[in-house]
Protein backbone atom coordinates (compact mmCIF):
# COMPACT_ATOMS: atom_id res chain seq x y z
CA UNK A 1 0.00 0.00 0.00
CA UNK A 2 1.37 3.38 -1.05
CA UNK A 3 2.02 5.67 1.87
CA UNK A 4 1.01 9.30 1.42
CA UNK A 5 3.57 11.95 2.22
CA UNK A 6 2.61 13.83 5.34
CA UNK A 7 2.34 17.59 4.93
CA UNK A 8 4.68 19.76 6.93
CA UNK A 9 3.05 21.23 10.04
CA UNK A 10 2.27 24.91 10.03
CA UNK A 11 4.94 25.45 12.66
CA UNK A 12 7.61 24.45 10.15
CA UNK A 13 6.65 27.09 7.58
CA UNK A 14 9.15 29.84 6.92
CA UNK A 15 8.44 32.77 9.22
CA UNK A 16 9.16 36.46 8.89
CA UNK A 17 12.62 37.30 10.20
CA UNK A 18 12.85 39.20 13.47
CA UNK A 19 13.21 42.96 13.31
CA UNK A 20 16.75 44.24 13.13
CA UNK A 21 18.03 46.50 15.89
CA UNK A 22 17.57 49.50 13.58
CA UNK A 23 13.99 48.51 12.70
CA UNK A 24 13.10 47.89 16.34
CA UNK A 25 14.51 51.28 17.36
CA UNK A 26 12.48 53.00 14.64
CA UNK A 27 9.31 51.15 15.70
CA UNK A 28 9.91 52.06 19.34
CA UNK A 29 10.40 55.71 18.39
CA UNK A 30 7.10 55.79 16.51
CA UNK A 31 5.23 54.04 19.33
CA UNK A 32 6.60 56.49 21.89
CA UNK A 33 5.44 59.58 19.98
CA UNK A 34 2.13 60.83 21.45
CA UNK A 35 -0.56 62.52 19.39
CA UNK A 36 -0.07 66.27 19.35
CA UNK A 37 -1.55 69.25 17.48
CA UNK A 38 -0.17 70.03 14.05
CA UNK A 39 2.40 72.86 14.20
CA UNK A 40 1.95 76.40 12.94
CA UNK A 41 0.80 77.45 10.41
CA UNK A 42 -1.58 74.46 10.44
CA UNK A 43 -4.84 74.63 12.39
CA UNK A 44 -7.61 72.09 12.90
CA UNK A 45 -10.73 72.97 10.89
CA UNK A 46 -13.30 71.16 13.06
CA UNK A 47 -13.89 71.64 16.79
CA UNK A 48 -14.64 67.95 17.40
CA UNK A 49 -11.81 65.77 18.69
CA UNK A 50 -12.21 63.28 15.86
CA UNK A 51 -13.29 65.71 13.14
CA UNK A 52 -16.70 65.78 11.49
CA UNK A 53 -18.74 62.58 11.90
CA UNK A 54 -19.51 60.83 8.60
CA UNK A 55 -21.09 57.41 9.08
CA UNK A 56 -20.05 54.70 6.66
CA UNK A 57 -17.34 56.81 5.04
CA UNK A 58 -15.78 55.08 2.01
CA UNK A 59 -13.38 57.63 0.56
CA UNK A 60 -12.45 61.27 -0.01
CA UNK A 61 -11.12 63.49 -2.79
CA UNK A 62 -9.98 67.08 -3.33
CA UNK A 63 -11.30 69.82 -5.59
CA UNK A 64 -11.06 73.60 -5.77
CA UNK A 65 -13.94 76.06 -5.41
CA UNK A 66 -14.32 77.84 -8.78
CA UNK A 67 -15.10 81.19 -7.11
CA UNK A 68 -13.31 81.42 -3.75
CA UNK A 69 -10.38 79.18 -4.65
CA UNK A 70 -10.78 77.33 -1.35
CA UNK A 71 -9.80 73.68 -1.20
CA UNK A 72 -12.87 71.45 -1.14
CA UNK A 73 -13.08 67.89 0.19
CA UNK A 74 -15.61 65.52 -1.32
CA UNK A 75 -16.76 62.66 0.89
CA UNK A 76 -18.28 59.42 -0.43
CA UNK A 77 -20.17 57.31 2.10
CA UNK A 78 -22.93 54.75 2.38
CA UNK A 79 -25.30 57.68 2.92
CA UNK A 80 -24.38 59.49 -0.30
CA UNK A 81 -21.97 62.27 -1.24
CA UNK A 82 -21.00 65.45 0.62
CA UNK A 83 -18.78 68.44 -0.07
CA UNK A 84 -16.89 70.39 2.63
CA UNK A 85 -15.14 73.75 2.45
CA UNK A 86 -11.68 72.85 3.79
CA UNK A 87 -11.02 76.34 5.16
CA UNK A 88 -14.28 76.94 7.05
CA UNK A 89 -15.42 73.33 7.60
CA UNK A 90 -18.86 74.17 6.21
CA UNK A 91 -20.74 71.40 4.39
CA UNK A 92 -21.71 73.25 1.23
CA UNK A 93 -23.41 70.49 -0.75
CA UNK A 94 -25.09 67.13 -0.10
CA UNK A 95 -26.47 64.38 -2.33
CA UNK A 96 -28.18 61.66 -0.33
CA UNK A 97 -29.26 59.67 -3.37
CA UNK A 98 -26.61 59.67 -6.13
CA UNK A 99 -27.17 57.60 -9.25
CA UNK A 100 -26.32 53.96 -8.46
CA UNK A 101 -23.68 53.80 -11.21
CA UNK A 102 -21.89 56.81 -9.68
CA UNK A 103 -22.45 56.21 -5.98
CA UNK A 104 -18.99 54.66 -5.44
CA UNK A 105 -15.76 55.19 -7.41
CA UNK A 106 -15.10 51.52 -8.14
CA UNK A 107 -17.58 51.63 -11.03
CA UNK A 108 -15.10 53.47 -13.28
CA UNK A 109 -11.46 52.91 -14.19
CA UNK A 110 -10.15 56.21 -12.78
CA UNK A 111 -11.89 55.91 -9.38
CA UNK A 112 -13.90 59.11 -9.79
CA UNK A 113 -17.34 60.25 -8.74
CA UNK A 114 -19.33 63.16 -10.17
CA UNK A 115 -18.92 66.45 -8.34
CA UNK A 116 -21.77 68.28 -6.65
CA UNK A 117 -22.66 71.83 -5.70
CA UNK A 118 -20.17 74.31 -7.18
CA UNK A 119 -18.18 71.49 -8.85
CA UNK A 120 -21.18 69.66 -10.34
CA UNK A 121 -19.70 69.89 -13.84
CA UNK A 122 -16.55 67.92 -12.95
CA UNK A 123 -15.50 64.54 -11.60
CA UNK A 124 -13.40 64.03 -8.47
CA UNK A 125 -10.83 61.29 -7.89
CA UNK A 126 -11.68 59.41 -4.69
CA UNK A 127 -9.15 57.62 -2.46
CA UNK A 128 -10.17 55.18 0.24
CA UNK A 129 -11.73 51.76 0.57
CA UNK A 130 -11.60 51.06 -3.17
CA UNK A 131 -7.99 52.20 -3.68
CA UNK A 132 -6.45 55.36 -5.07
CA UNK A 133 -4.15 57.84 -3.38
CA UNK A 134 -3.63 61.48 -2.41
CA UNK A 135 -0.63 63.83 -2.43
CA UNK A 136 1.92 63.17 0.32
CA UNK A 137 4.25 66.17 -0.12
CA UNK A 138 4.10 69.92 -0.75
CA UNK A 139 6.41 72.15 -2.78
CA UNK A 140 7.66 73.87 0.39
CA UNK A 141 8.77 70.71 2.17
CA UNK A 142 5.88 69.27 4.21
CA UNK A 143 5.49 65.47 4.13
CA UNK A 144 2.54 63.35 5.27
CA UNK A 145 2.94 59.64 6.04
CA UNK A 146 0.76 56.80 7.29
CA UNK A 147 2.52 54.25 9.51
CA UNK A 148 1.32 51.28 11.55
CA UNK A 149 3.92 50.33 14.17
CA UNK A 150 1.09 48.65 16.11
CA UNK A 151 -0.99 47.29 13.23
CA UNK A 152 -3.90 47.57 12.52
CA UNK A 153 -4.02 51.01 14.15
CA UNK A 154 -2.74 53.55 11.63
CA UNK A 155 -0.95 56.76 12.64
CA UNK A 156 -0.58 59.87 10.52
CA UNK A 157 2.73 61.75 10.70
CA UNK A 158 3.46 65.27 9.48
CA UNK A 159 7.07 66.30 9.02
CA UNK A 160 9.55 68.78 7.57
CA UNK A 161 12.56 66.45 7.73
CA UNK A 162 11.88 64.54 4.52
CA UNK A 163 9.97 61.65 6.10
CA UNK A 164 11.07 58.41 7.71
CA UNK A 165 13.26 57.58 9.60
CA UNK A 166 12.61 60.89 11.44
CA UNK A 167 15.96 61.19 13.16
CA UNK A 168 15.28 64.83 14.12
CA UNK A 169 13.61 66.04 17.35
CA UNK A 170 9.99 65.04 17.84
CA UNK A 171 7.73 68.07 18.09
CA UNK A 172 10.21 70.18 16.10
CA UNK A 173 10.70 68.37 12.80
CA UNK A 174 7.98 65.71 12.89
CA UNK A 175 4.60 65.34 14.56
CA UNK A 176 2.14 62.49 15.18
CA UNK A 177 -1.13 64.32 14.42
CA UNK A 178 -3.70 61.50 14.16
CA UNK A 179 -4.14 58.00 15.56
CA UNK A 180 -6.84 55.76 14.07
CA UNK A 181 -7.26 53.48 17.06
CA UNK A 182 -11.06 53.77 17.26
CA UNK A 183 -12.18 53.40 13.63
CA UNK A 184 -11.03 51.90 10.32
CA UNK A 185 -8.56 54.06 8.41
CA UNK A 186 -9.63 55.06 4.89
CA UNK A 187 -7.25 57.68 3.45
CA UNK A 188 -4.92 60.55 4.30
CA UNK A 189 -3.28 63.14 2.12
CA UNK A 190 -2.52 66.73 1.19
CA UNK A 191 -4.52 68.78 -1.27
CA UNK A 192 -2.88 69.60 -4.62
CA UNK A 193 -2.52 73.20 -3.42
CA UNK A 194 -0.64 72.03 -0.32
CA UNK A 195 -2.96 74.06 1.91
CA UNK A 196 -5.08 71.22 3.35
CA UNK A 197 -4.46 67.96 5.20
CA UNK A 198 -7.33 65.45 5.19
CA UNK A 199 -7.62 62.21 7.17
CA UNK A 200 -10.63 59.93 6.72
CA UNK A 201 -11.76 56.93 8.72
CA UNK A 202 -14.92 54.86 8.36
CA UNK A 203 -16.66 57.18 10.84
CA UNK A 204 -15.28 60.69 10.41
CA UNK A 205 -13.32 63.31 8.47
CA UNK A 206 -10.51 65.38 10.02
CA UNK A 207 -9.11 68.47 8.29
CA UNK A 208 -6.23 70.87 8.89
CA UNK A 209 -5.65 74.05 6.89
CA UNK A 210 -3.01 76.76 6.63
CA UNK A 211 -5.18 79.06 4.52
CA UNK A 212 -6.85 82.13 6.02
CA UNK A 213 -9.77 82.15 3.61
CA UNK A 214 -9.57 85.90 3.05
CA UNK A 215 -9.12 85.88 -0.69
CA UNK A 216 -8.81 83.76 -3.80
CA UNK A 217 -5.03 84.11 -3.61
CA UNK A 218 -4.44 83.02 0.00
CA UNK A 219 -2.78 79.77 -0.99
CA UNK A 220 -0.21 81.63 -3.08
CA UNK A 221 0.58 84.13 -0.31
CA UNK A 222 0.79 81.87 2.77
Amino acid sequence: MKRLKRADPVEQLVREPALSAYQQALRDRLLAAPVMPAPDPWRSVFEYEYGAPVGGLLGIGFASHPESGHDLVMVVSHDGHGLFDAVTGEKIARDRDPDPEDSTPDAVADLTCPGLGPIADSRVRIAGLFGGGLHTTTEDGWTLEVVAPAWPNDRVLLSVDGGLPHSGPYGEQWWHIFHSHYSEFRAAGLSPSGQTIAVATSSDLSLWTRGTGNSHFDSAED
